[in-house]
C-alpha cells in the first residue's frame, strides 16, 4: 500500500497500485466505502486490465487518516486527491469514480484540469440535495447535527444501512463520515452538474437501467456526456453487474 501526505498536518491518502502501462487510471469510491473492496474484481477484470491502476481511499475513509481538522467539503476532498496524483506522478489519469467519488472527480477535473484526462461516473451525485430522515444516503446523515451524529446518530445510520454498506461505512471516521455527507448533499457552486457539462474532456455516465432515464440526459448528451444505463444492477453497479459494468466502463474508456 502507498501514501502521500495530503495536509499541513501531515494526514496521509492511501492506495492500492496495480503496475501497467499508463495514462494511468485511477478509481475512486463513494461516501463510507473504500476503493479496494469496491473495485479490485474491476480493475484486474481481462477487459480493463494492463493499466497503471491506483485505488485511492478518499480522505477519512477506508485506510486512509481520519484528521477531525478536516472540512471534508467537496473541494477540499479533490484538492486532496490532486496532491495525491501529483506525488504519485499520475496527472492526465482516467478516473473511475462512484457515487460521491463522482463528485469529487468532477470537482477534481474543473479544478485541476491538467490532472484528469476522462470521467467515467458512476451513477455520481451531480445535484444538491435536501436532507430527508427517511433517507439512508447522504440526505438522511445530514438531517444530523455534527453533535447528534457523533452521540448516537451514528448507531441509528449503523442499523438503517444494513451489513453491506456498514462493512465499510464503519471504517470511516465519524466526523469524517458526517461532514463529508453534510456536504455532498448541500453540492457545490457551481453544482456538479453544471461543471460536468461545462468540461471538455470525454465524459461518461453510467446508472442502472432500471432507474429508468436519468434526469438532465438530453442536457448532458448535448454537452458530449455519454449516458450510459446497465442492465441488471442497483446503485453499487460494479458490485451488482461486474460483467455488465467491464463492458460499459470499456466501452467509455474506448470512447473519443
Amino acid at each position: 500500500m502507498l501514501s502521500a501526505v495530503v495536509t499541513a498536518g501531515g494526514d496521509r491518502m492511501r492506495w492500492v497500485e496495480l503496475p501497467g502501462g499508463g495514462p494511468a487510471r485511477v478509481y475512486l469510491h463513494g461516501l463510507g466505502s473504500t476503493s479496494p473492496a469496491y473495485f479490485a474484481a474491476t480493475a484486474v477484470h481481462p477487459l480493463l486490465a494492463g493499466r497503471r491502476s491506483l485505488l485511492i481511499d478518499l480522505l477519512g475513509h477506508g485506510h486512509s487518516d481520519r484528521p477531525e481538522d478536516f472540512s471534508y467539503t467537496l473541494e477540499a476532498h479533490a484538492d486532496a486527491l490532486a496532491a495525491v496524483l501529483e506525488q504519485a506522478a499520475a496527472g492526465g489519469a482516467e478516473l473511475i469514480a462512484h457515487s460521491m467519488g463522482g463528485a469529487v472527480a468532477i470537482v477534481l477535473a474543473d479544478r485541476h484540469p491538467h490532472l484528469v484526462s476522462r470521467l467515467v461516473l458512476i451513477d455520481a451525485n451531480l445535484d444538491p440535495t435536501p436532507p430527508d430522515p427517511a433517507a439512508v444516503g447522504s440526505s438522511g446523515l445530514a438531517t444530523y447535527t455534527e453533535q447528534e451524529f457523533l452521540a448516537g446518530g451514528w448507531a441509528e445510520v449503523r442499523d438503517r444501512v444494513g451489513a453491506h454498506w456498514w462493512s465499510t461505512m464503519r471504517l470511516a471516521g465519524r466526523v469524517a463520515l458526517h461532514r463529508s455527507a453534510v456536504h455532498l448533499a448541500a453540492g457545490t457552486t457551481p453544482t456538479m452538474r453544471e461543471q460536468l457539462l461545462r468540461l471538455k474532456i470525454p465524459r461518461s455516465y453510467l446508472f442502472p437501467a432500471e432507474d429508468g432515464s436519468l434526469p438532465g440526459t438530453e442536457a448532458l448528451e448535448a454537452a458530449g456526456v455519454a449516458v450510459v444505463p446497465v442492465p441488471d444492477c442497483g446503485h453499487n453497479i460494479m458490485l451488482d453487474n461486474p460483467e455488465g459494468f467491464a463492458r460499459a466502463a470499456a466501452n467509455a474508456l474506448a470512447g473519443d
